[in-house]
């Protein structure tokens, strides 16, 4: 059962006047398992249940030119809206609004990037997507029907509008 706690800031100002503001927060979830079977170890389950990943995770063992091209990329995806959030996990870094729309996988090499876009929605004139439809690819780390291997800082741009598609459809 996820756990999701909201935190609010709320300011009273003269003439009655009540502002209230999201906070950032970053969603855990918790297996309920060990809470219902008590062991000997239930403190140690409750730390490995409750694991935050960040940035510095995903990029502490890539190169220099990944790590860049990475940094280049959610400078990109972070400036399109404020109301962006970028959730690290285990295996990837989601970006979202409502729901993610891209999920990037860092590798040593560069990037996977995963469009959470539908087959046949995308429009990718360069052909830099693969459809992971066609044939079936049973699998993958991240959302979506598109995946993208960024290698190269020349093709930033044209991945980048691939991005803007999967964020326009999602937000």
């Amino acid at each position: 059962m996820p756990i999701k706690i909201d935190l609010l800031r709320y300011r009273v100002y003269d003439e009655n006047i009540l502002y209230v503001e999201a906070e950032n927060y970053q969603k855990i979830k918790i297996s309920t398992s060990g809470i219902i079977k008590k062991s000997k170890r239930e403190k140690d389950k409750c730390e490995r249940f409750q694991k935050t990943y960040s940035i510095e995770d995903h990029l502490e063992k890539i190169n220099k030119y990944a790590k860049d091209l990475f940094l280049s990329l959610r400078e990109n995806i972070l400036s399109m809206d404020g109301s962006i959030m970028e959730e690290p996990k285990k295996k990837y870094i989601a970006y979202k609004t409502s729901t993610n729309f891209v999920d990037v996988v860092v590798k040593q090499y560069g990037l996977k990037i995963f469009l959470n876009v539908k087959s046949g929605f995308l429009n990718d004139a360069k052909k830099l997507a693969r459809d992971l439809t066609k044939p079936k690819i049973i699998g993958h780390w991240g959302n979506g029907d598109y995946e993208i291997k960024l290698e190269k800082k020349e093709d930033l741009e044209d991945v980048f509008f691939l991005i803007k598609q999967s964020y326009n459809l999602n937000k």
